[in-house]
């Protein structure tokens, strides 16, 4: 490909606009969209919750997406390591699907590790302009008790000196500071902490149909 074709690629890349409003296709079809981000450390819960927000929701007869960090990393992310520079790529690929099936009327349930706040925060930002909802839930395990549970010996490995770069371990984990659910150990198992999610999910969806933040 010359340097021109490259030119003439670029500028064939225009956005179409949709002929049928999401309003309307939300009201068709009965549903509401957005995305509910799940993050913490590895070990922390945060796909024990999402997926227990799946069956509360698929009893609900809502329908939603479990876009499990581990799972994409399988096909969508398959190319992408766990450098700093990955991991930011990492989620803006999530990002940006989540975002597209809240678009579609689906709730995206997204739990990924995400460490760097600058990155969750641009995910919001992009549902936020878009008018899509976005709930942050922080899973809040403590570093002792995730190393305890330790599902994928992690960070036995890291304490065994055979791997590096484990977030909270000897890489940042940047906390959220106001998300909009906090989940700690105390409040339950993944059902209770899933309901508490479903809750607020449906409280800024009322919110929202009331015209309220």
């Amino acid at each position: 490909m010359t340097n021109d074709d490259s030119v003439h690629t670029h500028d064939a890349v225009v956005w179409h606009p949709p002929t049928i409003m999401r309003a309307d296709r939300w009201q068709r079809m009965g549903v509401h969209g957005g995305t509910v981000w799940l993050t913490g450390l590895s070990g922390s819960g945060k796909s024990s919750v999402a997926y227990a927000l799946s069956e509360l929701l698929h009893a609900a007869g809502r329908p939603h997406v479990v876009l499990d960090g581990d799972n994409l990393r399988h096909g969508l992310n398959a190319d992408l390591g766990f450098a700093a520079g990955d991991r930011t790529e990492n989620v803006r690929r999530v990002g940006e699907v989540a975002r597209l099936f809240a678009e579609a009327g689906l709730v995206a349930i997204v739990p990924v590790i995400s460490p760097y706040r600058a990155d969750r925060e641009r995910v919001r930002v992009q549902h936020e302009r878009d008018g899509l909802l976005f709930i942050e839930v922080w899973v809040d395990t403590p570093l002792v008790e995730c190393a305890r549970r330790d599902p994928k010996g992690l960070y036995a490995s890291a304490a065994a000196g055979e791997l590096s770069g484990l977030t909270g371990v000897d890489a940042p984990y940047e906390a959220p500071t106001e998300p909009e659910v906090l989940l700690t150990p105390d409040a339950g198992g993944p059902p209770q902490l899933a309901a508490l999610v479903l809750a607020e999910l449906e409280r800024r969806e009322r919110g929202i149909s009331r015209g309220q933040p």
